[in-house]
């Protein structure tokens, strides 16, 4: 029987956010730990103990081979190590928690620099632009402002408040028009903005349509 979610989020639910933050990078990269660290000192510093214990505790009891055979574990994606490594690179990920936590050493306010940082620190814009821009938008909507009005018309209005402090974080950022690109495509946007707008600026116009 696979893991239950109550299940897995006491066992590996921190542990999951570090490793996802990995996701399409290598182990040794250290902007991966960077953004972790960054987002979580900034929202939930109390979350990166709890990382550290389940890192260490998964690395110190890894799955044998039922418990891989019945679902009953977190699976590491690939993170361009073998399986004999593993559970080294996850004690060391783990100490370096626990010296972030220690020191109180924390990285310092900067623009996301990953993909996972990005939707991270802006969930709900990640979820509009994914969920009503991707490339499937032409075909579903007549045009950009139908597919926001479609998001206004079945979002609760605190998740549209969210919206928009989180536009107005992303637009405080020091950005230019090739930064704004970046950070649409991250947060999910395939379609370009509508004309004859740029990213930046289309991004703006949303602050005074989504109330």
């Amino acid at each position: 029987m696979s893991l239950k979610p109550l299940e897995h989020d006491r066992k590996y639910g921190e542990l999951d956010q570090v490793i996802q933050a990995y996701l399409g990078r290598t182990a040794d990269d250290e902007e991966a730990l960077t953004a972790y660290l960054r987002h979580c000192w900034r929202t939930r510093p109390w979350a990166i103990a709890i990382a550290e214990h389940q890192l260490r505790e998964y690395a110190q009891n890894p799955p044998g081979r039922l418990r891989l055979r019945l679902g009953e574990f977190y699976p590491v994606p690939d993170v361009g190590l073998s399986d004999g490594e593993i559970q080294d690179w996850l004690v060391r990920l783990a100490d370096r928690l626990k010296e972030s936590v220690e020191t109180g050493s924390a990285p310092a306010p900067a623009t996301p620099q990953t993909h996972w940082e990005w939707r991270a620190r802006f969930p709900e814009l990640a979820q509009l632009l994914g969920g009503w821009f991707s490339q499937d938008m032409p075909g579903e909507f007549e045009d950009h402002d139908a597919a926001l009005q479609d998001y206004l018309d079945g979002t609760d209005s605190g998740m549209i408040a969210q919206l928009r402090g989180e536009l107005h974080d992303l637009l405080s950022l020091p950005l230019d028009e090739s930064d704004y690109a970046v950070a649409l495509a991250d947060l999910g946007m395939e379609v370009d903005p509508p004309a004859p707008y740029g990213p930046g600026a289309w991004l703006s116009a949303l602050t005074s349509l989504i109330r």
